[in-house]
């Protein structure tokens, strides 16, 4: 709570949980995030591969008042949330090396009451199958393309859900940039939460599954591998083979001694 601060001081936090939520009442002064996340050891270590990214999202809640959050990076600030933004993510990532902070500043209010600036974030090490993250921020090269087969092999393995099914459709949402898709699943191989559940005809699990608006999807035909991640409770789309597709690059992976992990085939 501001009403615990001197006006004018700054708070000096750490978040180190891989998620959570922080919520300002009252906001006075200014508090300093420091992003140190606990983060397991990744395969970033590939062989030839670039140095692992740490990557970081925000989530405003639709009630963020009272302030605005920037982004320190390097002892330079740039504007993440400006007061009473949209409640959508904004997502950043940095190198281990280099110094990052969130420096959440109080604006000037003749009444601070009834003010809260809260949001929720995600710290995570760098996925392995190029998530498809919705932000500007984040780069958007090969956000879209398909994965190739290493990646595929690699998103069955570490992804949050892996689900067997096909598209019931597609929607889009023009002001959040993203494209809905309508799963129905035929099998469900792994989901760390319930994001599929009974519901739909013949009383198969149907759920939903979230990929940037740029990436142009459109209903196909025929089954599909959708493997991807939970991003502030909502699936977000990584790799989505067609299944004979993924088949043919498992079993040759298998021939060679070279698939990741252990997959059920049919």
């Amino acid at each position: 709570s501001g009403l615990s601060q001197e006006a004018g001081s700054v708070e000096q936090l750490s978040l180190h949980c891989a998620e959570g939520s922080l919520e300002w009442l009252y906001p006075t002064g200014a508090l300093r995030l420091r992003l140190a996340p606990r983060l397991p050891p990744t395969s970033a270590a590939v062989k030839g591969g670039s140095p692992p990214h740490v990557t970081a999202c925000i989530k405003p809640t639709g009630t963020f008042r009272g302030a605005q959050l920037y982004l320190e990076r390097e002892g330079v600030l740039e504007l993440l949330l400006p007061e009473a933004p949209r409640p959508r993510a904004r997502c950043f990532s940095w190198l281990p090396q280099e110094k990052v902070a969130l420096f959440l500043q109080a604006t000037p209010q003749p009444d601070i009451s009834r003010r809260i600036a809260a949001f929720r974030y995600e710290l995570r090490g760098d996925w392995l199958a190029r998530p498809a993250l919705p932000a500007a921020s984040l780069s958007a090269e090969g956000a879209c393309r398909p994965c190739n087969d290493t990646e595929i092999l690699m998103a069955i393995c570490t992804s949050d859900f892996v689900i067997r099914g096909s598209i019931r459709s597609v929607s889009n949402n023009a002001e959040l940039q993203e494209s809905i898709i309508g799963v129905s699943a035929s099998r469900i191989h792994r989901q760390k939460f319930p994001l599929f559940q009974v519901g739909g005809r013949a009383g198969q699990p149907v759920g939903s599954i979230r990929t940037p608006l740029r990436c142009g999807v459109k209903p196909g035909p025929g089954t599909f591998l959708f493997t991807g991640w939970l991003h502030f409770g909502e699936a977000w789309l990584s790799c989505a083979p067609r299944y004979r597709d993924f088949q043919r690059i498992y079993k040759g992976a298998q021939r060679s001694r070279q698939n990741p992990c252990e997959f059920p085939m049919d």
